[in-house]
């Protein structure tokens, strides 16, 4: 039921909804320094961003059945011409994007007032809107040269907004200084790998490539670009042992940057590996399966244990959710290595979740910063007691990401165990429930330090503003709504598996 829409025909605002999710905050964000003014940054950003996620929300909508929509930029029809491209997998992954985006923002309101000094409030949302929109852009593009240029549209954005932290603490400027060199390497690895496939086929239209990459058989050049796309994209995931600027850039951000880049900037970055894995290049490639069982399900579950391990021993709460999140991510990179349905659909799910998990567990951290001062172990003991709301927030996180029965996190990792089964592997079905034990052991440290311990003598935290206290609640609420309205994301994901798994069949 593909859609295509050219401009021969009478179109409508709907027909255009594909760039209009990109193109409403690229424009916002110039339009907020040109105004200057500091009362209208905010209002132009939230409006910016709630325009797409709503826009996203009637994309997934129509493709949700297993369609797609080809949106052709000027009229030109590819592969000549650009095409943005939306399919179950890509629509979802712009749903949680922007759905995270418009909830981070009316809690940035407060969070960054109190982290950022004033006079720098319109480049911090300029900057968010460029973030956003390079996000959105490599979700949608089906021209992989654009993918690049998205992700660094996105990339340069994230450094300055991680910088911004240098205010509250000098070392955010080493931590965007170490991103900025690893992904500075990322994108030269992806770039190289494109020219070489742009050198092979002639084409830089991800269907085409599909197309011409099949006919090309064993061709050095192909199998070269897949080397250097797989290790360019790997950084921007962050792959262990490729993971090294992450646990930084997450702990010395501000706090409502580390809730929307834990949240959302990984998610793409697996996305678009999936993307390049499934559809450009097909798993029928017998050295693309080989890479998937000896080196990506190894440092998955590499992942898995070590980050989680490490996760363990930290002393500051943003630095144990940053570690966190690098052994979430071996789950999802676990569920592509798979290479079945199940395996393909736990990680699309577990993209999601996992995203809705870390916003709020951040959140309710950056609220705590807030109030006392600091992410450290000491300064948040007793907050149980001094901020009840706030700290029973962050625990439903807490189960959402050990993945408790109920919330979301149970979901994909229950998806992740079945595609185990269903390939015979189960000493990896084990695997996935003992790395969640050691979540078990990380999560209980907050815990115990919010509820078991006595506060220091020198804070008198009160609760956080409502401002702050209703999106961390949102997500809060759609950790356990998704855990057991289970439909949304199973659909999703499942349709979003079966496209993939088509590869080019799926994009024609």
């Amino acid at each position: 039921m593909a859609t295509e829409t050219t401009h021969h025909v009478a179109m409508t605002l709907s027909d255009h909804l594909p760039v209009l999710a990109i193109l409403v905050p690229f424009v916002a964000a110039p339009l907020c320094v040109l105004l200057g003014s500091r009362s209208l940054t905010w209002p132009i950003t939230f409006l910016a961003s709630a325009a797409s996620f709503v826009t996203s929300f009637l994309l997934l909508l129509s493709v949700i059945d297993g369609g797609f929509i080809s949106y052709h930029i000027g009229g030109w029809a590819p592969p000549l011409g650009i095409e943005y491209r939306v399919d179950a997998a890509n629509a979802f992954v712009l749903f949680l994007v922007t759905g995270i985006s418009t909830i981070v923002l009316p809690y940035a309101r407060e969070s960054v007032k109190s982290e950022i000094p004033e006079r720098h409030h319109t480049l911090f949302y300029a900057c968010f809107l460029l973030c956003l929109t390079g996000l959105l852009g490599v979700a949608v593009t089906g021209d992989a040269f654009n993918v690049f240029v998205f992700l660094e549209i996105s990339s340069l954005s994230t450094y300055v907004l991680i910088a911004q932290g240098s205010y509250r603490d000098r070392r955010a400027l080493t931590a965007a200084y170490d991103y900025l060199i690893m992904g500075t390497i990322g994108a030269t690895f992806f770039v190289i790998g494109l020219g070489m496939l742009y050198m092979a086929t002639g084409t830089l239209n991800m269907a085409d490539l599909a197309d011409r990459i099949a006919d090309q058989g064993a061709n050095r050049t192909v199998r070269a670009a897949f080397a250097f796309i797989v290790v360019g994209i790997g950084l921007k995931v962050a792959i262990y042992p490729l993971h090294l600027w992450l646990p930084n850039a997450y702990t010395y951000a501000p706090s409502a940057v580390t809730a929307f880049l834990a949240a959302t900037a990984t998610k793409v970055a697996v996305y678009v590996l999936m993307r390049f894995l499934f559809s450009v290049f097909q798993p029928s490639f017998l050295f693309e399966v080989n890479t998937l069982e000896f080196m990506i399900i190894p440092f998955a579950i590499l992942a898995m244990f070590a980050a989680s391990f490490i996760a363990i021993f930290q002393t500051d709460l943003k630095r144990l959710l940053a570690y966190s999140s690098i052994a979430q991510i071996g789950y999802m990179l676990l569920g592509i290595g798979l290479l079945n349905e199940s395996g393909v659909a736990a990680a699309v799910a577990h993209l999601f979740n996992h995203g809705i998990t870390k916003a709020v567990l951040f959140m309710g951290v950056g609220a705590l910063v807030l109030r006392s001062g600091g992410s450290f172990f000491d300064r948040i003991e007793g907050m149980g007691k001094l901020m009840p709301w706030t700290s029973a927030a962050i625990v439903i996180g807490g189960l959402s990401l050990i993945g408790v029965p109920g919330t979301a996190g149970f979901l994909s990792k229950w998806l992740l165990v079945q595609g185990a089964l269903e390939k015979g592997w189960w000493p990896i079905a084990i695997l996935v429930v003992l790395s969640s034990l050691l979540a078990v052991i990380y999560v209980w440290r907050i815990v115990e330090a919010m509820y078991l311990r006595s506060p220091a003598s020198d804070i008198e935290a009160k609760e956080a503003p409502l401002s702050m206290l209703v999106p961390i609640w949102i997500m809060a609420i759609a950790c356990i709504y998704f855990g057991f309205a289970t439909d949304i994301t199973l659909t999703a994901s499942h349709t979003a598996a079966q496209g993939l798994l088509a590869g080019p069949v799926g994009l024609h």
